[in-house]
């Protein structure tokens, strides 16, 4: 188009010099005439040669527009096709970030839900730890107090508030605790159980539990108040004594009647001897010796009985089974059989006790008590059996068990039935209302307490007629 503008400018000006100038003097005949036809073919000429130029350019301009429009087009195409991928791209987007938002909803509401759920699960455990009738008290690796329940403040005398966060010994130096036991259970890694008096007035059952999978090696404490508990298990355990001693009185009254008689009998012929004109030395030595025999049997069961009757409570100690069932036969022996109508020293005792067996932690005279109860219980099953041909037997095993000592009582009296079976470790079972008073004493509910409340262990029965009664009685190796 510069071009096309340009020749036609050079035109225009060769015209306009034209008519100042003689421009046409080449083509002017020797007369000075103007040869016009020249003129004209030349015009033409210059004339046709720029529209050919100007043709030729439009040509070229027309095919460079085509082409830019052509580019244009894709490149319209092109961004068309990117519009419509962002544009996909954006609902997809927004679809995504709509299906994000829901699940961020439902997941902020749940969220919430388990927010509420804990925290109502940490009022109530915050509830329950305050209102427990234990105290309790959490201490971290430092031994500084963590928790420190209503039952503590109580006992103390200090508000949680003022004891969180600080030095438990430093608050509380009272405290029936040191922090050596503390540091035991943290190595131990297991609960550690621990048992304080005062002035046999009060009594305290401490336990300490280490806290496992927990990033702090803390602990935590209850300290339970069981002074009214072990005042009654002592009542009972007396209380227990004493019903027995209807049978033992009537056995310790013939028991030291028979040999006192004896004895009284022997004074009287020393007496009696002495009086005489001749005496003879060896006779009097002789009835002498039979008095002393007979006054140290009536004291044997005296002091059998008061050690029976004295025992109770304490701390348990380490001893062997075998020892006390040898103790307890004969006490056995000493004590029983009036009321049965067998004397159980007349009872065929088989003793079967394994060797090196470990000793056990106990309370020794209330174990007397239990094997006196299982004795006694026996009498009166083989008493009860009332055949010529019957000879009473009791065979008792000793042997150790995983942790246990495992004690068998096998006898071969009258039976169990299953009914009693069921019932004879029950307080108080009667079982009819023909039961008399003597099968409701056979009862064993206080023999089972001590087993298995005040020393961990069990006891059980098995009775037919093809194989006996066996009493089976499990206690933890000490």
């Amino acid at each position: 188009m510069k071009v096309l503008k340009t020749a036609t400018i050079t035109i225009l000006i060769l015209f306009s010099q034209a008519c100042v100038a003689d421009i046409f003097w080449a083509f002017r005949n020797e007369d000075g005439s103007t040869k016009w036809q020249y003129v004209a073919n030349f015009s033409s000429s210059v004339l046709i040669l720029a529209l050919s130029f100007t043709a030729i350019k439009l040509f070229l301009s027309r095919r460079q527009a085509h082409r830019y429009n052509q580019a244009l087009e894709e490149i319209k195409q092109e961004l068309e096709v990117r519009v419509a991928q962002r544009t996909t791209n954006l609902n997809e987007a927004n679809q995504l970030l709509q299906s994000t938002n829901e699940a961020l909803a439902v997941e902020v509401e749940e969220h919430r839900h388990t927010a509420g759920q804990l925290a109502r699960s940490e009022a109530y455990i915050a509830s329950i730890l305050q209102t427990m009738p234990l105290t309790l008290i959490g201490l971290d690796a430092t031994n500084r107090i963590t928790q420190w329940n209503r039952q503590a403040e109580m006992i103390s005398g200090l508000n949680a508030t003022d004891v969180v966060g600080k030095d438990l010994w430093a608050c509380y130096p009272s405290i029936a605790l040191t922090p050596e036991k503390i540091d035991a259970a943290r190595r131990q890694h297991k609960p550690l159980t621990l048992k304080h008096s005062q002035r046999d007035d009060y009594h305290f059952n401490i336990t300490i539990y280490p806290l496992e999978k927990h990033a702090e090696t803390g602990v935590v404490v209850l300290i339970d108040n069981v002074t009214d508990q072990v005042k009654a298990n002592n009542l009972l355990i007396q209380r227990d004594k004493m019903s027995s001693m209807g049978e033992m009185t009537a056995v310790m009254a013939q028991d030291i009647n028979l040999p006192l008689s004896a004895s009284l009998k022997e004074i009287q012929r020393v007496r009696q001897a002495l009086a005489d004109e001749f005496i003879d030395p060896e006779e009097l030595n002789e009835l002498l010796e039979n008095a002393l025999i007979r006054g140290q049997q009536a004291s044997n069961v005296i002091e059998n009985l008061l050690a029976f009757s004295t025992g109770g409570g304490g701390e348990k100690v380490p001893a062997q089974l075998a020892a006390i069932l040898d103790h307890s036969l004969e006490l056995a022996n000493s004590l029983l059989g009036v009321t049965s109508g067998l004397r159980f020293k007349d009872i065929a005792v088989m003793r079967d006790y394994a060797l090196n067996t470990p000793p056990v932690a106990c309370h020794t005279t209330e174990l007397q008590q239990v094997f006196l109860s299982i004795f006694r219980h026996a009498c009166h099953s083989l008493a009860a059996v009332d055949t010529d041909d019957h000879v009473p037997k009791m065979r008792i095993q000793v042997s150790a068990q995983d942790h246990f000592v495992v004690i068998r009582i096998h006898h071969n009296g009258e039976t169990i039935s299953l009914d009693e079976q069921q019932y004879i470790f029950e307080p108080y079972a009667v079982h009819s209302a023909t039961d008399n008073a003597g099968r409701v004493g056979r009862r064993l509910s206080f023999t089972h307490f001590i087993v298995a409340e005040q020393h961990h262990g069990n006891i059980a029965v098995t009775s037919d007629n093809a194989s006996g009664t066996t009493f089976h009685v499990q206690i933890p190796i000490a």
